[in-house]
């Protein structure tokens, strides 16, 4: 009998398209596996839905296949698995490809027994015991329901951050079958161009000099103490101008986009702001780079992607004084509280690129780090936490 050499990763990539952070954190993981030796590397097999297929083509790597696979409707997965007594969404996926782990699956209604392949999952954070009020009743019955069952049959949670580990911890009886593994992501920024700040600025008008948000527009972004801290500081004669790029939508909550706009006519700050919405990606990283330093004025995240991109392109980084923020910079941050808009204001109004040195990790250390610590997710060796 042949013997495998390399590892075989299947990637569950199943989830609407329209989850950009989704799509960037799958890319990104393979991405990261290519600054492996080649002996370190996996092989990987991506088992991607239709509405993706484009995102997994865009992926180079030398040991990758991928596999469309007809995933079943959640709802019917989860009845069908209670029905017959075996796990529906990945039963046949794993008897067919012989896989060593795969990740990240969601949904585990049925423990999978009889099998060698690592069942790990990720989960990016509780926000929903911390504000509830963001959720409907429906939602939350769900997503604790799922949560449960993701605890107690997989082998391995996967976490981005100390801080989720530690609100998993305090929530949850984690079964000793479990271990719970930080995978702090790291953005993959390559073959790309910073060369058309320029023509960039002229295409979405654009002063020379701005600051940054780039998250979805949901209420736990906090994006209204950005506006209130830039209001402040007009009334003060003092002008900044914030770019904010993102999906400007909030499926829990439809008139959040209305009342920020309503923030921004009512204290006459439209000349101060730039709501570009979905750009392109290559666009969207170099107006960061480009940037006086990106502002993430969040009350929630599990691990923020936004950060990982300045930290990746060298930007100063003014965050939200969270925990997650705090372990996220390490101290390279510049933090203000995200319920206090003078706060914020004070330090726009004091902040100076040119003074201030970046030093992050460096980059390929960094990308290198993170592909050693996805492997190690599927280690059978490891101890239980």
């Amino acid at each position: 009998m042949a013997i495998r050499s390399r590892k075989k990763i299947g990637i569950i990539f199943n989830f609407s398209g329209s989850w950009l952070g989704g799509v960037y954190y799958i890319q990104n993981i393979i991405k990261a596996l290519n600054y492996l030796d080649d002996d370190q590397k996996p092989q990987i097999v991506i088992f991607h839905n239709n509405e993706l297929s484009k995102f997994a083509k865009e992926i180079e790597y030398p040991y990758l296949e991928l596999v469309s696979w007809d995933f079943i409707n959640v709802y019917k997965g989860y009845i069908y698995s209670w029905i017959f007594r075996k796990n529906i969404f990945v039963k046949d996926l794993l008897h067919k490809y012989k896989l060593d782990g795969i990740y990240p699956l969601y949904d585990q209604p049925i423990s999978i027994s009889n099998t060698d392949t690592i069942i790990a999952t990720w989960f990016p954070d509780l926000q929903h015991k911390f504000y509830p009020k963001y959720f409907n009743k429906i939602n939350l019955f769900f997503r604790e329901m799922r949560l449960k069952l993701m605890l107690k049959n997989s082998n391995v949670l996967v976490v981005s951050s100390n801080d989720v580990a530690n609100h998993f911890k305090q929530f949850y009886k984690i079964p000793t079958t479990l271990k719970i593994h930080v995978l702090p992501f790291v953005s993959i920024i390559d073959n790309f161009s910073f060369n058309n700040a320029k023509e960039l600025n002229v295409k979405y008008s654009l002063p020379k000099e701005y600051y940054i948000v780039s998250n979805q527009f949901y209420e736990h972004k906090n994006h209204i103490v950005v506006f209130k801290a830039i209001s402040l500081l007009k009334k003060n004669n003092f002008k900044v101008h914030v770019v904010l790029t993102g999906k400007m939508e909030d499926y829990r909550n439809p008139i959040y986009i209305d009342r920020l706009k309503s923030e921004i006519k009512e204290n006459g700050i439209e000349d101060c702001i730039s709501l570009l919405g979905i750009i392109p990606r290559q666009d969207q990283l170099c107006l960061l780079k480009n940037s006086k330093a990106v502002i993430q004025p969040s009350f929630f995240e599990g691990w923020s992607t936004v950060i990982e991109d300045a930290k990746s392109l060298h930007v100063s980084v003014i965050a939200s004084n969270i925990a997650v923020h705090k372990e996220q910079l390490e101290g390279k941050g510049f933090y203000f509280n995200p319920d206090d808009e003078l706060d914020l204001a004070q330090l726009l109004q004091s902040f100076t690129k040119d003074n201030i040195p970046v030093i992050y990790e460096n980059y390929e250390s960094r990308v290198k780090k993170f592909a050693i610590n996805f492997i190690s997710v599927f280690d059978k060796s490891k101890g239980l936490n």
